[in-house]
């Protein structure tokens, strides 16, 4: 990603890392997440024009605190230290670093003083910011200007100018603190920041970048129906063309017509060599009597690998296999808090890879899920197929609670047909992040015409997120409930009642299984 000028942030273990490289994405700054201990001899190659170190769970006088060495601060790089990296940065040019008697959780109210500096220039005197901290810094390190404070702190924010180093206590990236991306950008001014980072350009390189890889050998990829997969096939196809094989299986445990839609965007809509598998049978087979999530998971997981080495093998010359690979899943790999346990399963394909003897190519690991929504749209995908919702690598598996047969899956099939379709028609479909039918694994009795029923119950699902790390359920309209409702128990057969699920994540996942 030489083309572009780059912001490192450096991982000390806050959960708002990844908010923190979207926030300078959003103002069109490159930047990448490394583990905190990048050597500084990395950090030089890598050329940075500035430099972040997150917040963190620690304190910096733990035995187990993650640390850098100060060398760090003499390289001349504008950085920015943040919560526990402002803490760092007066710890280790030898500022005091202390308990705080009270701690901050949560919304404060900071006062800019002495001129605020570079970080509050032309920003409000008082403004709220959102807090997380049990230390506090008792004295700056020699050189530093205090630049903010709260009634509790009399320390939130200081700067050196002249070394170009700068510390604020609180969290610019999330949202509760009011002109964080003002002084992200006010930041990013300091490091001279062109703000030249744009998804129009960002095809045509990774394009080249693909072919320089693969020379004239082929790749596969398999595609879902996803808007991942699809971006990612379409990307590969405009750069090897008829030389990317996608490998699209159908398990039987689609939305409804979504076999047929997939082959219909990037088949005949985008001229893509698609080779499409009916697996329906031996899924639904390898699914029969197990009832457990995780067993669900398991066995969908074991058939598709199955699957598609088979497929992969029929394909001559194969040498490459990309996946649909996102930023998030890398961060999360070398996260300071060590590897994540597992990396979604319909974001690869297992351990193909190594099995097949292939090289990978991931064209969209530095990608956020809204910039490939993005790039989708510079590729010319279907709009219908860029907002479709988050779908499960086990599909409908684990949206019927209970055992998964044919008939079940055709029964939610029609149900979350009605759900999706009522809500495009009013709207609602992209005000939404994730909607959705789940079948419950009990009956309830009702009554049709004069005749008493005991049939199915489902679930609705729609929740509002950013992130999906945490989630709110929709407040949808109940005119639109009441229809979605009445047209599921009187067009779906064997359904004869429909609830509205209002938990939200936490205490609830947004998927049911």
């Amino acid at each position: 990603m030489s083309q572009h000028q780059l912001v490192l942030i450096l991982d000390f273990g806050s959960q708002f890392t990844q908010l923190i490289a979207r926030r300078l994405r959003e103002q069109r700054v490159y930047c990448e997440v490394h583990p905190f201990d990048l050597s500084l001899a990395e950090i030089r190659r890598l050329q940075p024009i500035g430099i972040i170190l997150s917040g963190g769970p620690q304190s910096v006088y733990s035995p187990q605190a993650p640390l850098i060495g100060e060398e760090l601060f003499d390289l001349g790089i504008p950085t920015l230290g943040i919560c526990y990296g402002m803490q760092l940065m007066a710890h280790l040019l030898d500022g005091v670093v202390a308990p705080s008697e009270e701690r901050e959780y949560g919304r404060a109210e900071v006062e800019v003083v002495g001129g605020g500096g570079s970080l509050f220039a032309g920003l409000a005197g008082r403004q709220t910011v959102w807090m997380s901290h049990g230390d506090l810094i008792e004295r700056p390190p020699a050189g530093f200007e205090v630049t903010a404070a709260t009634g509790n702190a009399p320390l939130v924010g200081f700067e050196n100018g002249e070394r170009r180093l700068y510390g604020i206590q609180f969290h610019p990236e999330v949202s509760h603190t009011e002109q964080g991306s003002e002084i992200l950008s006010n930041f990013l001014a300091a490091c001279g920041a062109r703000k030249d980072w744009r998804m129009s350009t960002f095809a045509d390189e990774v394009v080249e970048r693909i072919r320089a890889q693969v020379g004239d050998q082929r790749v596969i990829c398999g595609i879902s129906g996803g808007v991942d997969s699809s971006v990612l096939a379409a990307l590969v196809g405009r750069a090897v063309g008829d030389r990317m094989t996608a490998i699209f299986v159908d398990n039987g445990l689609l939305r409804k017509d979504e076999a047929a839609q997939v082959e219909e965007s990037l088949h005949r809509g985008l001229h893509l060599n698609v080779v499409s598998v009916d697996a329906r049978h031996r899924f639904l087979s390898a699914l029969e009597g197990v009832s457990d999530p995780e067993a669900k998971r398991k066995a969908v997981g074991r058939v598709f690998i199955e699957v598609f080495e088979h497929q992969a093998r029929e394909i001559e010359g194969a040498r490459f296999l990309a996946q649909g690979t996102l930023y998030p899943d890398v961060i999360e790999s070398v996260s300071v808090q060590g590897p994540s346990a597992v990396i979604k399963t319909h974001h690869n394909v297992g351990g193909l890879p190594q099995r097949l003897g292939f090289e990978l190519v991931e064209p969209l690991r530095f990608l956020f899920k809204d910039e490939v929504r993005q790039l989708g749209r510079q590729l010319g995908l279907p709009e219908e197929l860029i907002e479709r919702h988050p779908f499960p690598g086990p599909g409908l598996a684990v949206r019927i609670l209970g055992a998964v047969s044919a008939e079940r899956v055709a029964l939610l099939g029609e149900a979350d047909a009605i759900f999706i379709e009522e809500l495009r028609a009013s709207g609602w479909y992209t005000k939404t992040s994730q909607a959705f039918a789940v079948l419950l694994p009990i009956q309830s009795v009702g009554v049709m015409g004069d005749s008493r029923t005991y049939e199915n119950v489902v679930a609705l699902r729609s929740v509002d997120t950013s992130d999906f790390m945490t989630a709110d359920w929709s407040p949808l309209p109940h005119d639109l409930l009441g229809r979605v409702a009445n047209r599921i128990v009187n067009e779906v057969t064997g359904i004869n009642r429909v609830v509205y699920d209002v938990t939200s994540k936490p205490p609830a996942t947004i998927e049911w299984e």
